[in-house]
């Protein structure tokens, strides 16, 4: 069988950054919990994109649940969330006790739809106490209107920004507009720590109490001694190495997933019923997976099935929230178009590491069901 082709999965400097930090770690014996790599990896992520803050925490996941707390989020509060997106999105509300509302998408921009958003505010009013966007697959959400919704009500913003690191809009980098912003460096993201995210604000004074509770809400006293309940979430000083390292290839491969959809543009554009993914004009997009939508008589299952038998992974859609079995009985405000997408949807293969030698063996197969 011939080499497996990736979906995305990690993909380590050439100059052997990474190696670097992590024997930095190794040598000077601080290999966890805390340290210098975890330190300046927060300093320089909050540098390269423009933000006074960061928390180093162990998943994109622990940085939303950290999120929510920070703005408040507590029993029985109605949390806006987008309907389309990874369950880590709508997880840590459950976490807080409070209960999502999921609000469709626009086909403009396969992120949360404004008017939606809108709809669900007339509805639940002053119950909502926040409001999570996703820049999905890379992918800016329309953020001018959404802003101005969440000012209107004076609810505060939180971006889940996991798979977006590096994507601007109106040229600021998205994470960076709400009240916090989320990375995750998951090992199929644009750079990774093999696990781990950063959780990032312009607030001072709430990031640092973010990272007393990720230490387990430890006091500042001889003994141990815990007057708040605290989480074991902070990164490790060996994994924020890595991330350290690759943090000086960003824009390496950012220039990469580029390359990798403008190939697929040209390759399969064309083809009667496929439809690339959105790129607005007031985006400049990472493009972390290239996503395509089919109307005609191939269908995604078609193209992962024939990607499949030649060992070459892809994926579907992300299958909305409202759809799934847990979330199911929370309340959706929209008109199907975060399912039409999930329906009509697949991920192709965004690999760094592939060669056109491997893109061109993706399109060949794809090609040849039309």
């Amino acid at each position: 069988m011939a080499e497996k082709i990736f979906l995305a999965s990690p993909h380590m400097s050439d100059e052997g950054y990474e190696q670097h930090y992590v024997k930095e770690a190794f040598d000077t014996n601080w290999i966890a919990p805390l340290g210098t790599n975890v330190n300046e990896f927060e300093k320089e992520l909050a540098t390269k994109v423009g933000i006074g803050h960061a928390a180093a925490l162990s998943a994109g996941t622990a940085a939303l649940h950290m999120a929510l707390k920070a703005v408040g989020v507590g029993e029985g509060d109605i949390v806006l969330c987008q309907d389309l997106t990874f369950s880590a999105t709508a997880n840590p509300i459950i976490y807080q006790k409070a209960i999502p509302v999921f609000i469709d998408s626009d086909f403009e921009t396969w992120n949360m739809s404004p008017a939606a958003l809108e709809q669900a505010f007339e509805k639940y009013g002053n119950q909502v106490k926040a409001v999570m966007v996703v820049h999905l697959y890379g992918l800016a959400a329309n953020l001018d209107p959404i802003i101005a919704l969440c000012e209107k009500y004076n609810v505060p913003l939180i971006e889940d920004a996991a798979e977006s690191l590096g994507t601007t809009y109106k040229g600021q980098y998205t994470g960076t507009f709400g009240a916090y912003g989320i990375f995750s460096f998951n090992g199929n993201k644009i750079i990774t720590t093999s696990g781990g995210g950063m959780l990032v604000s312009n607030d001072e004074e709430r990031i640092a109490k973010v990272r007393f509770w990720s230490t387990q809400a430890r006091d500042n006293a001889r003994h141990y001694q815990h007057s708040e309940l605290g989480f074991n979430y902070r990164m490790s000083n060996v994994i924020a190495g890595v991330g350290r390292g690759q943090l000086k290839v960003l824009d390496e491969r950012i220039a990469k997933k580029k390359y990798i959809y403008e190939y697929y543009k040209r390759e399969l554009g064309g083809l009667e019923g496929v439809h690339m993914m959105p790129m607005n004009e007031w985006q400049d997009s990472n493009c972390w997976l290239t996503c395509i939508t089919l109307s005609g008589q191939v269908k995604p299952l078609d193209i992962m099935l024939a990607l499949e038998e030649e060992n070459i992974e892809s994926r579907p859609i992300w299958k909305p929230m409202h759809m799934q079995p847990f979330f199911e009985a929370y309340d959706f405000i929209g008109e199907g178009v975060s399912q039409e997408l999930f329906e009509n949807g697949v991920c192709l293969p965004s690999d760094t590491k592939m060669s056109d030698v491997d893109l061109e063996r993706i399109v060949g197969i794809i090609k040849g069901l039309f």
